[in-house]
């Protein structure tokens, strides 16, 4: 399961609102690239028939199969402090992680 923080369910609230397409979820993915050869990604998008509805503090989001065997366990908060990041995904499936907190491996 991927849980999501009171922080960041928030925040995906908040972005939500500004869309004009309601009808898209926010969708929590992996692509290869960044600095450890792995690469968090989120964006709002339609559901595809393979893709893996969640819900975590009330917010239905997506995951496509591939993705999903990395982020099991994950937790996405947000940090939007003085010295935040944005959204920051706490893997404990990542053997190591990169400064930049979107690239694992």
């Amino acid at each position: 399961m991927i849980q999501l923080t009171e922080r960041a369910a928030h925040q995906v609230l908040a972005l939500k609102s500004e869309l004009a397409d309601d009808d898209r979820l926010l969708r929590i993915f992996v692509d290869a690239g960044g600095c450890s050869g792995l690469e968090y990604g989120m964006s709002f998008d339609e559901a595809k028939e393979e893709d893996a509805t969640l819900e975590s503090r009330g917010i239905s989001f997506l995951v496509d199969p591939s993705s999903l065997s990395y982020l099991k366990g994950c937790e996405v908060d947000f940090d939007d402090g003085l010295n935040g990041k944005g959204f920051e995904i706490k893997n404990p499936n990542a053997a190591s992680t990169c400064g930049c907190g979107r690239s694992f491996n």
